[in-house]
């Protein structure tokens, strides 16, 4: 029992020799935006083309995917493709050359009957009123002559109908088809567009969770990293010096392990809900305060370029 309040009042002395003397210096941390590359469609990594601490480009190819059933859709899409092209542009069309031909020849054949009917019943017409002929022969000639007048007209209709294509509702159906099937096919190439893990902004490859062969499934991470030129510097504030801070206000953060100082403006001061987001080292406020987060962002970026993210920094309030 000695020996564990020994420890623990020694513990206690460490940390009161460590804690700094000035009451008016804060302590907090360099910070980067994180972000997060995931894929979206589930494949076989088969190459990374990138390493841990490597600095990307936006677009950047950062590892790519095997999807076999990517594939496999997109030559049925490319099919159903060639396909509907070919409904589409027959219902345009409609009849082929040669069936063209063929009712052209049909209509000349009905065309010469029509006109020999035509004839004969000019003939009769003149013979039946001089009573050379009965009237029930006249009649069966006539019915000849508009059962041959029938078919030609007949021919006539469907050669053009050949020659203008199938009806407009047949076209719609052909065409919406026609553009189904390349929709199908849009969708499968933007599915093989996924293979490529690209990079959404300039950033800094900090790990990477994945190796060569290993399955990544939709919506997981496979890179980590902190955005480019998104230096921040983050401070845990309690309440009661709340008073010696305000939104816009210009301040200087020094630098320990680079003995450099930075202009900076606060952009945020917002509670803190975790006690595990504090960024001050030796936090010294009443228990009952609340926590606010001060985000203090350079005002001039080219300064920060070489810090190191979760490094300490300081500020005097």
């Amino acid at each position: 029992m000695k020996k564990v309040i020994t420890l623990l009042f020694l513990t206690l002395l460490a940390l009161s020799c460590n804690k700094p003397k000035n009451d008016s210096l804060i302590q907090g941390k360099v910070e980067n935006e994180q972000i997060s590359v995931v894929s979206k469609i589930p494949g076989k990594i088969i190459k990374i083309l990138v390493k841990e601490g490597d600095l990307v480009q936006k677009g950047d190819t950062l590892a790519i995917l095997d999807i076999p059933e990517v594939d496999a859709k997109k030559n049925q899409a490319e099919g159903a493709v060639v396909s509907a092209k070919a409904q589409y542009s027959m219902a345009i069309k409609g009849a082929t050359e040669n069936q063209i031909k063929q009712l052209e020849a049909k209509k000349m054949g009905l065309k010469e009957q029509y006109e020999f009917a035509q004839k004969s019943i000019k003939r009769l017409s003149n013979m039946l009123k001089d009573s050379l002929i009965s009237q029930q022969s006249f009649d069966e000639t006539f019915a000849k002559y508009q059962g041959a007048q029938a078919q030609y007209n007949a021919v006539i209709a469907e050669l053009d109908d050949a020659k203008k294509g199938a009806r407009i509702e047949q076209q719609t159906m052909a065409l919406g088809q026609q553009d189904r099937a390349y929709g199908a096919l849009q969708e499968v190439e933007t599915a093989n567009k996924e293979r490529y893990i690209l990079a959404p902004q300039d950033m800094s490859i900090e790990t990477i969770t994945l190796n060569l062969g290993e399955l990544a499934l939709p919506g997981y991470t496979l890179f980590n990293g902190f955005i480019s030129n998104s230096t921040y510097f983050r401070f845990t504030i309690p309440e009661s010096k709340l008073n010696k801070i305000k939104k816009g206000q210009d301040l200087t953060v020094s630098i320990p392990y680079t003995n450099k100082t930075i202009k900076g403006v606060i952009t945020t001061i917002k509670q803190l809900s975790s006690y595990g987001n504090i960024a001050t080292a030796y936090p010294d406020y009443d228990l009952q305060e609340s926590l606010f987060e001060v985000k203090i962002a350079p005002i001039n970026l080219t300064e920060t370029k070489d810090l190191i993210t979760k490094t300490t920094v300081t500020i005097s309030l």
